[in-house]
């Protein structure tokens, strides 16, 4: 099966006062079509130049990345804008919402931007996000709760094969983040969409199937417990004892 996402030997770095920082060192990953992944580390590890890279915002310093099977360095302006606008989906910590929009519209944007009619998967989404009474509404009348699942309707609106979530809950609170995951992790399962979630978040990270942590530029697939916020139970990300980490293999 081809991968959503290869990345290979993949370096990126940065200039920080005098020195040379490096962010990402010989990374090699995938994520493959409906997987689930959870990316944690400590701030300044590099998780969200990760999401840059991906998404076309940035390019890598070494390094190849394989976008549904097509190199991305041979992406043009065009192709870049294509991707984005029908094969991704994003999900940001601040919503990035039209506010001069109201439900529907933010919702139907990424569809009107390709010509394409609200549709059942739209109704679908507003329905099982409890979105349906408010399409009228303006988005910035909205608690963060209900602005971050229109948030999740417009990321989903294509059944894009991929979704970057950037610390989705991050501000949420407790209870409002564990329905978000949930509605976010349901919908990209009906949809077959492959989500690559940046966290902080042991709760969030608990809902992904699979859980990398980058540190010192290099990915480890963590296989430590953590608490499952809907379950209430300990267990390892994969179902299996836990163990220590082992590294991501492309």
């Amino acid at each position: 099966m081809t991968p959503i996402v290869a990345m290979q030997e993949i370096s990126k770095s940065f200039q920080d006062g005098g020195e040379r920082h490096r962010v990402l060192d010989n990374l090699t990953l995938d994520i493959h079509p409906g997987e689930t992944v959870a990316l944690t580390g400590p701030s300044g590890s590099g998780k969200s130049t990760l999401l840059n890279l991906i998404a076309g915002f940035d390019q890598p310093d070494d390094g190849h990345i394989r976008l549904l099977g097509r190199p991305s360095k041979h992406f043009s302006a065009s192709d870049w804008d294509r991707f984005r606008r029908s094969e991704l989906g994003m999900v940001f910590q601040q919503f990035n919402l039209l506010e001069p929009l109201n439900v529907q519209a933010n919702i139907h944007f990424p569809l009107a931007l390709n010509g394409k009619p609200w549709d059942d998967w739209c109704h679908t989404l507003t329905s099982r996000l409890g979105l349906t009474e408010l399409l009228s509404r303006p988005v910035d009348s909205l608690s963060g709760g209900q602005q971050q699942r229109v948030a999740i309707a417009r990321a989903l609106s294509q059944r894009p094969p991929l979704l970057l979530a950037d610390e989705p809950t991050g501000n949420l609170d407790e209870h409002s983040g564990d329905e978000v995951m949930a509605l976010l992790t349901s919908l990209a399962r009906e949809s077959n969409t492959a989500i690559l979630m940046v966290t902080h978040s042991e709760r969030c990270a608990a809902f992904m199937q699979r859980r990398w942590h980058l540190c010192n530029g290099q990915i480890a697939e963590t296989r430590s417990e953590i608490a499952s916020p809907l379950l209430g139970q300990t267990t390892a990300t994969d179902g299996s004892l836990p163990e220590s980490s082992q590294q991501v293999q492309g």
